[in-house]
């Protein structure tokens, strides 16, 4: 499974960012798609995950400022967020994969990773 993301960049605190991530290949050994997020020094953390059958995981930190949706005919999910914050600054990365709890958030349980796009929100 290859993943390919977009959006990201430079955004200002208060403003709002969109991210999509298209994944190809053997798609049918993924159901779970999302985004972690890794800031410098720090743990990869989740951001939010959805499965195949809409049921989403979002982190305390981005929940209610955050909303992912997918598109299973263009296998692409998407994530916009709201309120950006300056702790919302890392880079972020789409994953894929067939976790076995579908709420979980460790990045171990996905298999597929795209190649990471900076967000930075500046104050």
């Amino acid at each position: 499974v290859q993943l390919q993301a977009s959006g990201g960049g430079l955004v200002q605190a208060g403003g709002s960012l969109r991210l999509s991530c298209e994944a190809s290949g053997s798609i049918f050994s993924i159901n779970t798609m999302g985004w972690y997020r890794q800031a410098p020094g720090k743990e990869r953390e989740l951001v939010a995950t959805i499965s195949s059958g809409g049921v989403t995981n979002y982190a305390d930190s981005v929940k209610g400022r955050s909303t992912i949706s997918r598109d299973n005919t263009k296998n692409t999910v998407y994530l916009e967020m709201d309120s950006l914050k300056t702790e919302d600054t890392a880079v972020y990365y789409c994953a894929a994969g067939r976790p076995i709890l579908s709420r979980t958030t460790s990045p171990r349980a996905y298999d597929y990773w795209g190649p990471g796009t900076l967000v930075t929100v500046s104050s």
